[in-house]
């Protein structure tokens, strides 16, 4: 039996840091195709902001993880915050500036927050025993929950403070939460990995790593998970906007009444910050008992039921732009995200040796991250350049999912086939 009393600290550290500094997420990703699109030239590049923070994460996912390999987990938090304020900052002075170049640097920067926060998860089974395991990656990511409440309500307080620019104040927030959130990682408890003997097992190689069956589909379940719900969300504050102003999205009486006399531009972009709410609000509530519904039913039931949930997402969307189809597919995203993420997390922490830990997590959220960065560019392309029409684009979104989430089942019954063949 393996004491978890270390795990359960460090979880406590992980989760704090997941909500404060986790916030700045949804507060970039409500806000960026908004500043994107105001910065472009040609709108189908309204999402390239975000498309850009994805790249920096995909790129410094390897470098990241080699650097908590050999220094530490503390290390390469205190890495990522420090790139998050920095690119926040870039970013709030590329808007000052009205200089689409100088924003999509600061995004890029961003991105290696972005990376860091992604081992999160990893950092959480670090010291866990097997048993405990899923449960600290499901609670690290329902440290979300409370990011996805104060994000987007920061973002809405902060758009126009600061400076008559939109934007420039969430930026400049951002920045101040990396900086007061990175305090957090002095209380985190995870020893630093041992330089390895002469004679130390030296693990598989990555491509050996990748070829091994469970591990392979742990990682197309991640990327098609991932991918799919960045590919949504990114596109959705343009959708609500887009078709609010055509008239395919009336303004529901509520939101009528208690924001009388302002453009109605404005009262879409809070209806989409609603949206975006209650969309992370669903991605981190089921943490609280994902982790154990994966352990009494089993890790490939669960990315399962996460794959088919993505689909009913799509599903809702399709059926029309009311505000009501907008919440509701973006809330079944949330979840669907949410079984099919921390499920393959799940499933690709329990397939290597600590001795593969670095190689294997630097490559599974590189590939992962990459998958997300085509989806994100992507998603602005599909938007806002599919016919003209903002209910097109919005259609167009949703229709590109179906392939990506026929290639995750396939691969997951494909591999509960194998194994149950295997035993028999």
């Amino acid at each position: 039996m393996i004491d978890d009393t270390r795990a359960k600290r460090n979880v406590a550290v992980l989760v704090a840091a997941q909500a404060v500094l986790g916030a700045q997420m949804p507060m970039i990703f409500l806000v960026g195709g908004l500043a994107g699109q105001s910065l472009a030239g040609n709108i189908c590049f309204a999402t390239l902001p975000i498309s850009m923070i994805v790249l920096g994460s995909m790129l410094s996912a390897t470098p990241v993880s080699s650097i908590m390999q050999r220094y530490g987990r503390r290390a390469g938090f205190f890495l990522g915050a420090a790139g998050g304020a920095a690119g926040a900052l870039i970013a709030a002075y590329g808007l000052f500036v009205s200089s689409f170049p100088i924003f999509l640097a600061g995004s890029f920067l961003t991105g290696i927050y972005m990376s860091a926060q992604g081992f999160y998860r990893f950092a959480a089974a670090d010291t866990a025993s097997d048993e405990y395991r899923a449960k600290a990656i499901s609670y690290v990511m329902a440290g979300g929950l409370v990011s996805a409440i104060i994000g987007p309500q920061l973002a809405s307080a902060t758009s126009l403070s600061l400076s008559a620019i939109p934007f420039v104040g969430t930026y400049i927030a951002v920045a101040v939460l990396n900086i007061v959130g990175s305090l957090l990682f002095f209380f985190i408890d995870i020893p630093k990995p041992a330089p390895p003997a002469q004679d130390a097992p030296k693990g598989r190689s990555r491509m050996e790593l990748i070829r091994t069956p469970r591990i392979a589909v742990a990682v197309i379940c991640a990327m098609v998970s991932y991918a799919l719900m960045n590919l949504v969300m990114t596109s959705t504050p343009l959708a609500v906007v887009g078709c609010g102003l055509t008239g395919a999205t009336p303004m529901p009486p509520f939101f009528a009444d208690m924001f009388a006399g302002q453009e109605t531009s404005a009262v879409f972009k809070i209806i989409a910050g609603f949206v975006v709410t209650g969309h992370v609000l669903a991605m981190f509530a089921p943490s609280f008992f994902t982790g154990h519904l994966i352990n009494r039913f089993g890790v490939e039931r669960i990315i399962g039921t996460g794959i088919f949930i993505l689909a009913l997402a799509g599903i809702v969307a399709l059926n029309g732009v009311a505000l009501e189809n907008f919440f509701l597919a973006l809330v079944l995203l949330g979840i669907g995200w949410n079984f099919g993420f921390i499920g393959a997390t799940t499933m690709l922490a329990g397939a290597h040796a600590p001795e593969e830990r670095g190689r294997m997590q630097g490559l599974n959220d590189l590939l992962v991250f990459g998958g997300v960065t085509v989806a994100s560019l992507a998603s602005g392309g599909l938007m806002n350049c599919s016919g003209g029409a903002a209910e097109t684009g919005w259609a167009a979104v949703n229709y590109a999912m179906i392939p990506f989430l026929m290639l995750a089942g396939g691969a997951l019954l494909w591999l509960s086939l194998r194994e149950r063949n295997a035993a028999a």
